[in-house]
């Protein structure tokens, strides 16, 4: 199948319809601890930080808390509050990524790993996606506000087959604005249509929203680990990330800003 999401929105890249090849991105996935890196180094009072692996190493799988400073939690707990919020400060200064995006990257990373430990997913992963897409939210002047809406919304370009695949209107223009072609939306760049059947409520309010940061998410970690590979493998986390986005060039952008990210914790 195609990419769910657009070409990234500054470049009208063709996007690949091809799946990359695992050995085009295997040096780069393997570099630091690419997608399931300590999630950030516990070095207070919580435990050692978990061991950095070698860049030439192979990676090795993480558990759900791998670094993650967990916060006390109920069954009331929404996701975005899942990460300890000390936590949560600390890395995302370090790694220049707003507060209320990191937590939700961490709280999906969270309750997903808690579902499906075989995923293999970590938070930089997601972060290294969100960074591409949407600058975590803050590309064109957006911002999240404090329940992790974009605003204004988030608008990709029309799908029109100018540099980037044809993507006729799914919608009816009510996610997207365009009623003639569709458009990717929201924080993590999702078309209308792959919205509409994996689009999942993240924060607890009883509806999925593209352009809440915890909704978009959370939807994104299930999209990559219902592509039923391990992602805390090399040839895994290709696939994943291919899945979500076939283009060599958008799995390299991750895969460089994943390892950049997952340096910091």
């Amino acid at each position: 199948m195609g990419s769910h999401a657009a070409a990234p929105r500054r470049r009208r890249t063709a996007v690949l319809l091809a799946t990359v090849g695992f050995g085009v991105l295997g040096a780069v996935a393997v570099a630091g601890s690419l997608a399931f890196a300590a999630i950030g180094a516990a070095d207070d009072a919580r435990g050692p930080a978990s061991p950095k692996a070698p860049a030439t190493a192979a990676p090795q799988p993480s558990t759900a808390d791998d670094g993650i400073d967990v916060a006390p939690e109920s069954t009331a707990t929404p996701m975005s509050a899942l990460a300890d919020t000390a936590w949560v400060s600390r890395v995302a200064s370090a790694a220049g990524i707003p507060e209320r995006a990191l937590a939700a990257y961490a709280g999906a990373t969270l309750r997903v790993t808690s579902e499906r430990p075989a995923c293999g997913l970590s938070w930089n992963t997601l972060a290294g996606i969100g960074s591409v897409e949407s600058e975590h939210g803050t590309i064109d002047g957006s911002a999240l506000d404090a329940a992790g809406v974009a605003v204004p919304p988030i608008v990709g370009i029309a799908l029109d087959g100018g540099g980037v695949d044809a993507i006729g209107d799914t919608d009816g223009g009510a996610l997207d604005g365009d009623a003639t072609w569709d458009r990717a939306v929201g924080p993590m760049q999702f078309i209308p249509s792959t919205w509409s059947t994996h689009g999942v409520d993240g924060d607890g309010d009883g509806r999925a929203d593209p352009q809440n940061i915890d909704d978009a998410v959370l939807s994104a970690a299930y999209y990559l680990c219902d592509t039923g590979v391990d992602l805390a493998t090399p040839a895994g986390w290709i696939a994943a990330v291919s899945a979500y986005n076939s283009s060599i060039e958008y799995n390299n952008r991750v895969a460089a800003v994943a390892d950049v990210y997952a340096t910091v914790g």
